[in-house]
């Protein structure tokens, strides 16, 4: 397998998280990367970014770049970086660039 592999996640694709549907999709990507468990990366327009609050935290994969976060504004509480983005991946990841993936300890992500 190459360091990273991404392909058209299959059938439909939903991530819940305070109490709401945060996105659905059938448009997701899945990025499979070595020694990692294979991650869904749902298209930006398909996310309800009014309820994401872009974070301070940033970190660096070698393979994919810089990543943001967003964390999730809920009624009674803010959960921070529940999600990450690569706004500019390095080559070989270009596919995942306006797509958002989300930790699934802090939010569920299930295909429908």
């Amino acid at each position: 397998m190459a360091v990273i592999e991404i392909s058209k996640a299959k059938g439909t694709w939903v991530v819940r998280g305070g109490g709401a549907v945060l996105g659905e999709s059938d448009r997701a990507l899945e990025l499979r990367e070595e020694g990692y468990e294979p991650v869904i990366y749902f298209p930006r327009e398909d996310v309800a970014m009014a309820m994401l609050e872009p974070s301070e935290t940033a970190s660096t994969c070698p393979h994919k770049g810089e990543a943001s976060y967003y964390s999730l504004q809920t009624k009674s509480m803010l959960v921070e970086d529940v999600a990450w983005s690569y706004e500019a991946p390095k080559s070989g990841a270009e596919e995942i660039a306006g797509h958002l993936a989300f930790y699934p300890d802090k939010v569920t992500v299930e295909h429908v």
